[in-house]
């Protein structure tokens, strides 16, 4: 990954600095040339409704140099953070490539993702459309996109299968730990992505850890490799090699799906994965195909990759950094672990979930750590909001990260501070949006917080750790830049504070 940051780094570079020369050379302008120039720094009207204060910087390559400087920081959204104050919470700009309305307001934000396919649609970079294709449930639109949201959402809510996804959790997270040695780190980066990755799949496609599992892993890494590549699809490239992988793993998944139609879906009472949903609710009249199927299973993993295993990692970088927060979270989930025994139950996913400072851990983190910079979208129409105009075919960038360390939203936002949110503070405002919103919410929100609450509480009711010195790195995707590495010491008893 760092190595492809370099690529498109260099590739701005590149294009900035031939752009800069050709146009210093052009020392005497045509007045059609002026005419454009100007054009770009001048206020659009329609109707009522004003473009946006704000530059497009340099021809083609517009403000994405210092976009991608400032990204490449300990704190991203200074690019936002400038122009919100010299411009507003919305201004305009040019970057991914193409005029875009930057929005650091929540109510704005709040508005765009809420409008239907005939508003906006998503809006992502070729070569990730590409990887997507055209049925992805990212990109499609309108009816079919909230039949396939829709059914798979009241999948992942159901009880039945947090009950299931709690126990492969439980076994997952038992069979990593029981292989950590005192003598050497633990990279917990990696650790979270092994086992959030396990779950999932189990619960998209029911296929255990095993030999085609290892398989699917291997091509299911160089498929993401080219989710920020060049879209420059050739035999060699890194886009073609990922579309090849997508292949391969599009072909496994479609053999688990006519595995399951040979088995005879009528026996099928209770769905076990995704693949279930969606086969048994298969509509004559707006059939899904085997391919759609097969593309969105493959899409979905990616929250296995990054979003949920980032998530984990970050709750263990900000507790191990804030003793008080570890301290109560430990006690917390203590108590719940001595109060079972002594039932004699085991945990459900309810328990987990009842838990409130590990919740408020959970999202603290989310609110710090942003997971989920934004979201994109383009304007299918002339859009007026707030008296700011989104011209048709420009992108509209929802940029979370600025809303959630805003100050006016929250008290000393850099600090992380999960007692902000006791005495049941809204979590649902526009102003806390960790997840995206709108009608492309993720639905597996629910269960990346089971996730985040299971892994928490086997960690700190089995193990004391002493954490190495890591950073987060916040671009291309979020991460720690040394596999946030801890040193275990396995628990032998414990003294509630």
């Amino acid at each position: 990954m760092d190595n492809l940051l370099l690529i498109l780094f260099l590739t701005a570079a590149a294009s900035f600095f031939s752009t800069l020369i050709l146009y210093l050379r052009s020392s005497s302008p045509s007045p059609s040339r002026s005419r454009r120039r100007s054009f770009t720094s001048q206020s659009h009207s329609h109707g009522h409704g004003q473009l946006p204060l704000g530059t497009l910087g340099w021809p083609i390559v517009g403000e994405s140099l210092e976009f991608i400087s400032c990204a490449l920081t300990d704190r991203p959204e200074s690019f936002m953070d400038k122009r919100r104050c010299m411009y507003g919470k919305v201004f305009k700009s040019h970057i991914f490539g193409t005029p875009t309305i930057v929005s650091t307001d929540a109510e704005v934000s709040k508005f765009v993702l809420q409008s239907d396919a005939k508003a906006f649609v998503p809006f992502y970079p070729k070569s990730l459309t590409e990887l997507m294709g055209k049925s992805s449930i990212l990109l499609i639109n309108g009816g079919l996109q909230r039949r396939i949201h829709g059914l798979i959402g009241s999948f992942f809510k159901s009880a039945d299968l947090k009950a299931q996804i709690t126990r492969d959790m439980e076994k997952y997270v038992h069979k990593s730990m029981e292989n950590w040695m005192q003598d050497q780190p633990i990279y917990i980066q990696d650790e979270s992505k092994n086992i959030a990755f396990q779950v999932l799949v189990k619960a998209l496609i029911n296929l255990d850890p095993g030999e085609q599992m290892e398989i699917l892993k291997k091509q299911f890494q160089e498929f993401i490799s080219g989710l920020m590549s060049l879209p420059i699809n050739i035999p060699g490239s890194q886009l073609y090699r990922s579309l090849q992988a997508k292949k391969k793993m599009a072909r496994l998944i479609q053999e688990i799906i006519q595995s399951k139609r040979d088995g005879g879906m009528s026996n099928i009472n209770v769905p076990k994965d995704v693949i279930d949903v969606l086969m048994m609710n298969n509509a004559s009249d707006q059939p899904l195909t085997d391919d759609l199927i097969a593309d969105n299973m493959i899409d979905m993993m990616i929250p296995g990759e990054d979003s949920v295993p980032v998530l984990m990692t970050l709750a263990v970088k900000y507790l191990s950094d804030y003793p008080a927060a570890l301290q109560q979270l430990t006690d917390e989930n203590i108590k719940l672990k001595e109060l079972k025994a002594q039932l004699g139950e085991p945990l459900s996913w309810s328990d987990y979930l009842s838990l409130p400072f590990t919740q408020n851990v959970i999202t603290e983190t989310l609110r710090m750590g942003n997971i989920i910079i934004g979201v994109m979208r383009k304007a299918m129409r002339d859009i007026e909001i707030k008296g700011y105009l989104i011209p048709k075919g420009w992108c509209f960038f929802a940029y979370f990260r600025s809303v959630h360390l805003d100050e006016s939203n929250y008290d000393w936002p850099y600090q992380f501070n999960p007692w902000r949110w006791q005495d049941n503070k809204d979590i649902s405002n526009s102003s806390f949006t960790p997840f995206g919103g709108g009608q492309r919410l993720c639905p597996g929100l629910d269960l990346a917080r089971l996730e985040a609450s299971i892994f928490l509480h086997h960690l700190v009711t089995q193990f004391r750790w002493v954490a190495e010195e890591d950073t987060v790195v916040n671009f291309p995707t979020v991460r720690m830049k040394r596999r946030m590495p801890i040193w275990v010491k396995k628990r032998e008893d414990y003294k509630l504070t």
